[in-house]
């Protein structure tokens, strides 16, 4: 009985609906993340130390509830990024895997990763430039802020009032980002989990999708926050005198560590890992769950396999 038993269409659902899971999850993480990311822009001084300054602070100044600003742009983003990225991946790895059963190689996840990420970016930076800016809005002054509603108020306002195009706005950095995002995540993953299998003390279980998708969100965190960064600075950025805060994503990063240092490059490692860490757990978890009990309850396969990456 092959993966190829699943539809594919059931593969880009079954991604979507663990990345939704997930966010419902660390979505007040994302927001601390996108705010201590933006933290220094401009040259201002950085408005809080620590993570935990800044939760405090948000708690305190905007009530409990604005922990969860942007859920609205965060499930849209799940719903286009994620259902692309992850359903394109189990897609393109059985592709590979083909009826011998064998693996691909890490360099070979590696490329389907960053295709899948690549084309994942494209369809949900809309989504993304929404969140960055429904999360960043609480940080500026009353008279600045943009006031969205909802996901679908943000898009609409920035459509009318910015252009169709501006929903693109980072497409390329996010699509830069999501690559190297999902070049570490998903080769790292199916990489972890086959290793842990190998050794003979783990099965294809919760216990080894927890443990390999935490080795995941530990390598991803270190090698996409650079240009997680940038990508922020970007959708979030405003023209100053009819000129752009940046013209892209080196000048983010020139003067990132021109101003502030090359460790700003990892300003907000710790919600980031945070955030990143648990999102990958919970998106791989459901995303197991829901593929094996597809095999055991519609196909009638009973061994309880998972999603076969």
């Amino acid at each position: 009985m092959s993966e190829q038993q699943i539809p594919n269409y059931l593969k880009f659902a079954f991604g979507g609906l663990s990345g939704m899971g997930a966010t419902c999850v660390v979505q007040p993480l994302d927001l601390v993340k996108n705010r201590m990311q933006l933290s220094g822009a401009g040259g201002k001084q950085k408005e809080y130390k620590t993570s935990f300054h800044m939760i405090r602070a948000i708690i305190k100044n905007e009530g409990f509830f604005a922990m969860y600003n942007g859920l609205s742009a965060g499930l849209l983003r799940q719903a286009t990024y994620t259902t692309t990225r992850l359903g394109m991946y189990t897609w393109l790895f059985a592709k590979c895997t083909g009826d011998g059963q064998k693996s691909p190689n890490f360099a070979v996840k590696a490329g389907l990763g960053m295709l899948a990420g690549m084309c994942g970016a494209f369809v949900g930076t809309p989504a993304e430039v929404a969140l960055v800016r429904m999360t960043a809005d609480g940080r500026l002054p009353e008279a600045e802020r943009r006031n969205y509603k909802s996901v679908v108020d943000a898009l609409t306002k920035i459509t009318k009032q910015e252009g169709v195009f501006q929903l693109w706005r980072g497409a390329i950095p996010t699509m830069g980002r999501s690559m190297v995002v999902n070049g570490a995540q998903l080769a790292s993953y199916s990489q972890a989990k086959e290793f842990l299998m190998s050794t003979g003390y783990f099965k294809d279980n919760i216990m080894c999708h927890f443990t390999s998708s935490m080795i995941s969100g530990l390598i991803t965190t270190a090698a996409s926050m650079p240009v997680d960064i940038a990508k922020t600075r970007i959708q979030n950025m405003k023209i100053i005198d009819g000129k752009p805060e940046y013209t892209g994503t080196v000048d983010v990063l020139k003067k990132i560590l021109k101003n502030e240092g090359v460790f700003a490059l990892w300003k907000g490692f710790t919600p980031y890992y945070a955030r990143l860490g648990p999102h990958t757990v919970l998106t791989f978890i459901i995303l197991e769950q829901l593929t094996g009990s597809y095999y055991k309850f519609v196909l009638g396969d009973k061994t309880g396999r998972g999603s076969g990456l």
